[in-house]
């Protein structure tokens, strides 16, 4: 991508992919699953015109490494801020969506002497209600069976092995209310990156210690830097996990949006962000 450079760092005995470019103030994105940094690249130069723009492929997530454990959200941010810190920088912004999200309030609750700013969308970190989720469908309501499916040791590699593009391609049909948005490159993008048992495996990972995150949350302090919270169809599960979470709150629903909020709707993103971020 125009302006950007592709680099690696081995930080908190893992090694990172990032895709980096801009200068200003720096903002962190991460993405969330099944995606990679390339979620982003809709928003990375806009945003990348007043600020230096570093989009991360989390541990186990496209070109990053792959290890057998460190999957819960707090070791995930502290990926993240030993990146900071190679990085040169002593405080940032961060931004995520879906697991990204999960580790950016991660990122901000035991790190937030490095937190400037804080964005999430579609989800917020894990909680107990995600053991409240309605695995069978209702009636226009979203029944996000992953959650369960991911949780299986062996048997999604199995499965899904050389076929994950099913899966791009069933979710973006499910939660994207614009799937036009999706061109080829992207999806099959998003389908190589998780088609390997390796990559399965760890992005099962994310999934498979939210009953070790929603332990950790419980030692977390309350957020007091600045956050922006936004929705699309997981709004409303969105304001019940911030709840009592953060006191200075930034709440904004992008009515008649999909899941896939940075790829639908880039313009919403990048306005709500540069507004929010000053």
């Amino acid at each position: 991508m125009e302006g950007f450079t592709s680099e690696f760092a081995e930080v908190n005995g893992v090694r990172l992919h990032y895709v980096v470019g801009g200068e200003g103030d720096p903002l962190v994105l991460l993405p969330g699953w099944p995606r990679t940094w390339y979620q982003f690249r809709g928003i990375m130069p806009p945003l990348a015109e007043h600020r230096r723009v570093i989009a991360v492929d989390l541990r186990g997530m496209g070109d990053s490494a792959k290890p057998q454990s460190g999957y819960d959200k707090k070791t995930m941010a502290r990926d993240i801020r030993e990146l900071v810190r190679f990085l040169g920088y002593e405080r940032v912004d961060v931004a995520g969506e879906d697991i990204g999200s999960q580790v950016a309030f991660s990122f901000a609750a035991n790190h937030p002497e490095a937190t400037r700013r804080i964005a999430l969308w579609e989800t917020g970190h894990p909680t107990e209600i995600f053991n409240e989720l309605r695995m069978l469908p209702q009636p226009g309501q979203p029944a996000p069976w992953w959650f369960a499916f991911n949780q299986l040791d062996g048997l999604p590699g199995q499965l899904l092995e050389g076929r994950f593009r099913y899966v791009v391609d069933w979710l973006i049909d499910y939660q994207a209310t614009t799937p036009e948005a999706f061109g080829e490159e992207a999806r099959a993008r998003y389908a190589a990156a998780y088609d390997t048992p390796d990559a399965i495996r760890a992005a099962n990972g994310w999934y498979q210690t939210f009953g070790q995150d929603i332990e950790d949350l419980e030692d977390y302090p309350v957020l007091t830097m600045p956050l922006l919270a936004l929705g699309g169809i997981y709004y409303q599960l969105v304001l019940a996990q911030l709840e009592g979470r953060a006191t200075d709150v930034r709440l904004v629903e992008l009515a008649g949006a999909g899941h896939y909020l940075a790829e639908e709707r880039p313009d919403d993103i990048v306005r709500e962000l540069t507004a929010f971020l000053g």
